[in-house]
């Protein structure tokens, strides 16, 4: 039987301590989406620029990169065990740079996805290069792929227009890296924003989903999903990092800090179909996790 880490009292944010690769196989249950952000093997003992002040890119053993069979190796395993844990017409997002989103395509083609969008986020605030010998980085990439090649999958195209001034929102978008509000609890050193993910959780779920982040880090696939009335289970194996997604979690049971996150965040302010309250009921007819 696994045992949570932590869990809300409202059981719509679960967290397990361990291993993705370890846990998946433990239990059965299927998501109807999945968000993961896992290493990009940026950890070469580079600088970049935090702040204004200069600092190294090193993130942790877990961010070392191996050769390219092992990089692929890893990316195919994990890809691999969420399948199996996705519903028939669910999705998956996957977050990378040009380090690993090659390889995590190629995988996902392999294991019979379908792509469906490769998204480009461009950040409004990037970091200087202070090399100047390359182009600064101001981009990601967000893969957006299917489980099956011909069962059709979930999308709110009329929302995702509603928030685009009423025009086909495209595969460009353009938000800003976290903000200091973000970091009240502490800060993971690879952080998406709340905007990023609260825009993925939008366009491909609607209320009461349940979601899946297999390299949880702060969890703010979480807190993203608890906004807008979702449901989440997220997988970390550092202390450090399911220590702060606790307390953030924690700190949107204040129903003032979570209003004012609500409002924060563009496309939950813009949005008039999303209701008020992000508390789902313990006697809802939703299924509910094995543990």
């Amino acid at each position: 039987m696994i045992k949570p880490f932590y869990r809300s009292s409202s059981h719509d944010f679960t967290l397990l301590h361990g291993d993705c690769f370890e846990l998946l196989p433990r239990f059965k249950f299927h998501f109807d989406m999945i968000f993961a952000d896992p290493p990009y093997f940026l950890s070469n003992d580079g600088i970049s620029v935090q702040s204004g002040k200069i600092v190294s890119v090193n993130k942790g053993e877990w961010d070392r990169g191996g050769t390219p069979e092992e990089i692929n190796d890893f990316n195919k395993r994990w890809i691999s065990l969420c399948r199996d844990k996705l519903k028939e017409n669910g999705t998956i997002w996957i977050s990378g740079t040009y380090h690993n989103i090659f390889s995590v395509a190629n995988s996902l083609t392999e294991l019979g996805f379908k792509i469906l969008n490769v998204i480009t986020w461009v950040k409004t605030n990037p970091p200087p290069n202070i090399s100047c010998r390359y182009f600064t980085y101001s981009t990601e990439f967000i893969i957006w792929a299917r489980k099956s090649i011909k069962r059709p999958h979930h999308f709110n195209y009329e929302l995702m227009k509603s928030l685009n001034d009423d025009r086909q929102m495209t595969d460009v978008w353009r938000l800003p890296a976290i903000a200091p509000w973000e970091k009240t609890c502490g800060k993971h050193p690879t952080q998406k924003p709340l905007s990023l993910l609260t825009r993925i959780i939008l366009a491909s779920t609607d209320k009461n989903a349940w979601i899946l982040d297999p390299f949880a880090g702060s969890s703010t696939t979480g807190i993203a999903a608890n906004l807008i009335g979702r449901r989440y289970l997220g997988i970390e194996q550092e202390q450090a990092f399911v220590d702060i997604s606790r307390e953030r979690r924690i700190e949107i049971d204040n129903l003032k800090i979570f209003g004012n996150y609500r409002s924060k965040i563009k496309d939950i302010a813009k949005s008039e179909l999303l209701q008020p309250s992000h508390i789902v009921s313990e006697g809802t007819m939703y299924e509910d996790l094995p543990f």
